[in-house]
């Protein structure tokens, strides 16, 4: 009974760790480049000061919500209170939450002064 029940819980794990993907395929690292701007200030889009790059394609702006401490990055001080700051690279994970673009960033390279 109790080595059937070992079995069991042993087939149920590797079950899982079989079947779990290993990476899905937009999880890749990217590079994007544009304006960064605070959500709450510029864009009157967030409840809190947020950090969002724009970036252009073709005639319109795509917005990428950082996934980051928010303010609490050095480098939010540059864009809160309506500032911007433009040359900025992310490089980071792109996705897409409630139809909006959201980037998890790894690396965040603001202009040279």
């Amino acid at each position: 009974m109790i080595r059937a029940m070992i079995v069991a819980v042993v087939a149920v794990a590797a079950g899982v760790w079989v079947f779990e993907p290993a990476a899905r395929a937009d999880d890749k690292e990217v590079k994007v480049k544009g304006t960064l701007v605070c959500g709450k200030c510029n864009l009157k889009e967030t409840a809190k000061c947020s950090n969002v790059l724009q970036v252009k394609d073709g005639t319109k702006t795509v917005n990428y919500y950082l996934t980051d401490k928010g303010n609490g990055e050095t480098y939010h001080e540059g864009v809160c209170g309506g500032d911007k700051v433009e040359n900025v690279t992310v490089t980071g994970t792109v996705s897409e939450k409630d139809g909006k673009k959201t980037i998890k960033p790894t690396k965040v390279e603001l202009p040279k002064k």
